[in-house]
Formats: structure tokens, sequence, C-alpha cells
């Protein structure tokens, strides 16, 4: 017990000989070689050297990483690379993903056009995911009084015109009833010269989408240009595509009939520049101009 005192005394004078030292006082003087006369002189203690040094420090070391991230410096650090290479990389990355989305995309749409050509019975669609959000609630896909009208007429009066759609007979076809997708105001017309193969409806936002004809909805997803898209396999191989909605009422696989609400009018994908309908038409793979036979 009488060691470990004198053991702790010892380390405590050590300790207060060490904060005597530290702020001891010293004097650094310069003096001329020849005259030995006083030039300079600065008083100084250990405490304030310790603590002027790591200041120092500190001020190179935030210096130099502020010089190299704030500079072209970076660029010579080994891996770091430079802006346009980044860029490249970058762009590398988002041409890859949208090719994985396309091959994806396109392996489906065989798949689905076989299914329809050999008549394969049909899988059970999963159900639509519930819209938590609230945000397409208020939109009603029940018919409205205008779609049963149409409808009635159509059954009732199959072989005279009706004032709402237009009937055409094209290369063979058997007569058609296109019934109208959205009611709005065209934009731009189809033009294969300008490699736009439909035509763009200008329609307020949030405007149900109607199914053009009988069929199977053969692809529903994204893709960067055209943002949501749609495609419906009828009969007579003819297929009918909406892009830009803003969300799917249907789903791949599913059936809808002639005037069935089955997408919602948006503005997705890098070629919409406002809530629209991009409608196309394509019969034995070839596109056709939807004006020919939809009363737009």
């Amino acid at each position: 017990m009488h060691l470990y005192s004198r053991m702790e005394a010892n380390l405590h004078s050590r300790w207060k000989r060490f904060r005597i030292f530290l702020r001891k006082k010293y004097r650094l003087v310069i003096l001329n070689d020849t005259t030995f006369g006083e030039k300079f002189s600065l008083r100084l203690t250990p405490w304030g050297i310790i603590i002027g040094v790591s200041a120092t420090t500190i001020v190179i070391i935030s210096g130099v990483i502020a010089l190299i991230a704030f500079s072209s410096l970076r660029e010579y650090i080994p891996g770091y690379g430079n802006e346009a290479e980044r860029k490249q990389i970058l762009l590398l990355s988002i041409k890859a993903d949208s090719l994985e989305q396309t091959l994806s995309s396109r392996e489906l749409y065989i798949n689905s056009i076989l299914n329809v050509f050999n008549e394969n019975v049909e899988a059970k669609s999963p159900k639509p995911k519930k819209d938590t959000t609230g945000k397409y609630a208020h939109l009603s896909t029940k018919p409205s009084s205008s779609d049963l009208s149409f409808r009635s007429d159509y059954e009732s009066n199959k072989n005279k015109t009706a004032g709402s759609v237009a009937k055409v007979i094209y290369n063979g076809l058997s007569e058609l009833v296109f019934f109208t997708p959205v009611q709005g105001m065209i934009t731009t017309s189809f033009d294969v010269t300008e490699d736009h193969l439909g035509v763009d409806i200008v329609t307020k936002q949030d405007e149900t989408i109607k199914c053009t004809l009988d069929g199977t909805i053969i692809y529903s997803g994204f893709t960067a240009q055209d943002g949501n898209v749609i495609q419906v396999q009828h009969s007579n191989n003819i297929i009918s595509i909406y892009k830009h909605c803003a969300a799917f009422l249907k789903h791949t696989g599913d059936r809808v009939k002639s005037g069935e609400a089955i997408a919602v009018v948006g503005n997705t994908g890098e070629k919409s520049n406002g809530p629209h309908l991009h409608f196309e038409l394509w019969f034995n793979g070839s596109p056709i101009n939807p004006q020919e036979f939809v009363a737009f």
C-alpha cells in the first residue's frame, strides 16, 4: 500500500513538472554575427509552439485538399478520370439500361404474338396493384352514356354509318368500326417521311384512353423516349399502340373490348412536351394512318 502511494505521488509530480515545462517561457533571439547586436527576438512557450505547429499543419492540409478538390489537379489522381470520361460512362450506362429494357420488352412482345397466333390459353393475369396514392381514385372506368349509346347503335346498325366512327375496308380487311381513343385536337399528323408513325392528340390531363377495337393487351411497360406504352393485338393482324400514358388501367394479357378504358392520358417520356396521346395503328407489320380509319 505504501509503495502504491509513492508511485502515485511520483506520477503526479512528473505530470506537474511537465505542465510547468509547457508553460515555461523561452526567448528566441537573432544576433548579428559580427557585432552581436540583437536583431530580432521572440518569446515562446512549448505549449504555444505545439498549438502553432498543429494549426499550421491543419491549414496546410485543408489548403491542399481544397486545391485538389476544386481544381483540375484532381484529374491527375490515379483512377479519378476527367469529366468527359465520367459523362461517357454515365451515357453508356443509360444506353445499356435502355437496351436491356428494350430486349426484355421485345421478348415479351414476341412471346405474346406467338401465343395469339397459336391460340394458346391465356394464363390468369395478376390483379393490378391497388392505387394507394389515391391520385386516380376519382377516375371512372365505367362506360359513359355516349359509350353505351355508341355500342347500342353499333349492335343494332352494323351495316349503317355511325356519326362518331369511321368504317373502312383496307387491303382485304373485313369491315371494321374503330372507336375513338380520346376526344381532342390532332396537333401532329401521320408522316412516314418524318418518322412520325401515328397521330398526336392533345386532350386534358388524366383523360381516360379507350381501346379502339376488341383485342388482347400484348405489352404494357415503360420506355425512356415514349414513357408508359400499351399495345393491343386485334384480329386481322392489327395492332394499336398508345404512348405517353400516365397510368395503366389494364395490363399485359388482359382481354379488352372496344371502347373500354385501358390507360390514362399523361406526359411521360422524353418525346412528350405536354399531356397528350400518341396513337398508332399497324397492319401486317406496317404503320397505317389512323386518320383514315378513326373519326377524331
